[in-house]
């Protein structure tokens, strides 16, 4: 696949993690998240992600816990988008790589992170599934 059908403004369907042995699922930031990717050209990426119905009047740390974000530049290698982290909503991605796995289908890019033992299943291992669609106008 040309990089080149990456680029763009993205808008997010749906953010699941899904367990690697039973492929258990559940919404990340509930079942209608809000989210925009954009990569452009000259390979920078920027990912926002947030739950719906977040009120200025919710505490911070469930601000913190509704909420994702990250940016910076970007390569391809095969089917991996790999971000050198730059500005992140947690410090702990500052300066690393985060490397996705994706595939574009149907108009649907599906990236996937990579698998990890995750505290919403017990410590099984899961990963993280994000659809997106192009985003319009």
């Amino acid at each position: 696949m040309a990089q080149d059908t990456l680029f763009g403004s993205w808008t997010l369907i749906s953010h699941q993690f899904v367990t690697s042995d039973t492929l258990d699922s559940r919404d990340m930031f509930g079942a209608d998240p809000m989210g925009t990717l954009v990569m452009t050209p000259d390979h920078r990426l920027i990912a926002l992600i947030t739950a719906k119905g977040r009120q200025a009047s919710d505490s911070e740390a469930a601000l913190f816990k509704s909420a994702l974000a990250y940016a910076g530049p970007f390569r391809i290698e095969a089917d991996q988008i790999i971000t050198t982290v730059e500005v992140a909503w947690h410090p702990g991605w500052l300066g690393l790589e985060q490397a996705r796995t994706f595939a574009l289908t149907d108009g649907i890019l599906t990236i996937m992170t990579p698998e990890t033992s995750h505290p919403m299943f017990d410590g099984r291992p899961a990963r993280g599934v994000l659809k997106w669609k192009r985003a319009e106008g």
